[in-house]
């Protein structure tokens, strides 16, 4: 039984293997001086697109946009996961049709969660 999740053992080393490696050759590369560190005020000024910002540079998004970016993402997995499916609806037959019933009544709980909570008001 373990010769079955000898590969997945294989692919568990390679990605700890690779994780490291990437985290390890920066750091070599800085202490041989192959990668140049010349910091001076001009390189650790602020900008954007070439112009100096006026004002705070540090302006907190309200939580809302990102709110109805998961909703929107939400609806458009709910989108990958229906086209498939209504594509091949007649050869999956009954038990499908289920299953996606369920998928649907689970996206349409959110969003009535999140239509009673008020979140999709734009304020």
């Amino acid at each position: 039984m373990l010769a079955n999740y000898g590969l997945v053992g294989l692919f568990f080393i390679v990605v700890i293997v690779f994780s490291v490696t990437m985290v390890v050759i920066p750091v070599i590369l800085r202490l041989l001086r192959i990668v140049p560190n010349r910091p001076n005020p001009i390189k650790n000024s602020i900008f954007e697109c070439g112009v100096e910002t006026i004002g705070k540079t540090w302006v907190q998004f309200n939580f809302r946009y990102y709110f109805y970016a998961l909703v929107f993402l939400a609806l458009d997995i709910l989108i990958v996961f229906l086209y498939p499916w209504a594509v091949q609806l007649r050869e999956l037959g009954f038990n499908s049709l289920i299953a996606v019933l369920i998928l649907v009544g689970i996206v349409l709980v959110g969003y009535i969660y999140a239509w009673k909570k008020k979140a999709l008001e734009w304020k």
